[in-house]
């Protein structure tokens, strides 16, 4: 059982949670990940490291209630426990001084982009940090972000605070030499970034969260096709070239159960969605 140490709201519907996992924090690294159980018959979902503690012995991860399991974490008090978290899982992030990076970070994913900053800055790295979102109200992490950045900028879909999507990139890349961009967030946002990059060269890395089962390499659900040939996204990643993955084809796999994950969400809700089956 892994004890929630905090519970908090950082936008609507996005919660970040720290949790008692010594084990975890004693070896995690930027760009690895954790497979979350919440009971003995709940489903295995990955989220992302956002943060991790060896002195206190825990680690941090945010997540968006979307779907039944994660509506039923965010259900989770301070205090609470969760029934199993198998990590760390996946390849670390290369984290090395390359120069000049660009780090964009979308949605619930710019918790992890956080840690991925700190660690860029700490290699020596001059970084320019960009985080979006469909609206001003789910931004989060600004003031950390405009902190280590050497530049940030912030956009949202609809233009309701900063620039109006990504298509502004293409002047800053105009404007000084990139040496690496590092992208984290919804896949369709991460194919822009990867298709505005390619032009200039710029090496752009990007985080896959595909359909997961077991998170270590047995199950293959969550594998993608990189350059032509199939990786899984669990071992082989969750870090992949972004100029040669075949992102029309990860759509299409995320969305195969979107029925299935709606009727489940909504039976659950319409039985009470009170997480008291979470014991």
């Amino acid at each position: 059982m892994y004890k929630i140490l905090a519970n908090k709201e950082v936008a609507p519907k996005i919660k970040l949670f720290e949790v008692e996992a010594p084990q975890i924090a004693e070896k995690a690294k930027p760009g690895q990940f954790v497979i979350i159980v919440i009971n003995e018959k709940g489903e295995r979902i990955p989220i992302t490291i956002a943060g991790y503690n060896v002195e206190k012995g825990s680690i941090t991860f945010a997540f968006n209630e979307v779907g039944k399991t994660t509506k039923q974490l965010g259900l989770l008090n301070e205090g609470d426990c969760i029934w199993n978290i198998t990590g760390p899982l996946g390849n670390p992030s290369e984290i090395k001084n390359f120069g000049r990076v660009l780090c964009v970070g979308g949605g619930v994913m710019i918790a992890p982009m956080l840690l991925q900053v700190k660690a860029l800055c700490e290699a020596g790295n001059t970084v320019t940090t960009v985080i979006g979102a469909r609206i001003k109200e789910l931004l989060f992490y600004e003031k950390e972000m405009k902190a280590l950045s050497n530049e940030f900028y912030v956009a949202t879909d609809d233009g309701s605070k900063g620039y109006k999507g990504l298509d502004f990139l293409k002047k800053i890349l105009e404007k000084d030499k990139f040496d690496r961009c590092v992208a984290m967030g919804p896949v369709v946002m991460m194919k822009n970034v990867s298709e505005i990059t390619k032009p200039f060269g710029i090496p752009t890395i990007v985080t896959l969260t595909p359909i997961m089962v077991d998170g270590m390499g047995m199950c293959g659900v969550c594998r993608v096709t990189v350059g032509g040939k199939m990786q899984f996204g669990c071992v082989d990643g969750p870090e992949f070239d972004g100029h040669k993955v075949d992102f029309d084809e990860l759509i299409k796999r995320q969305r195969m159960f979107l029925p299935e994950e709606r009727l489940s969400s909504l039976l659950w809700e319409l039985q009470g969605g009170c997480g008291c089956d979470r014991k």
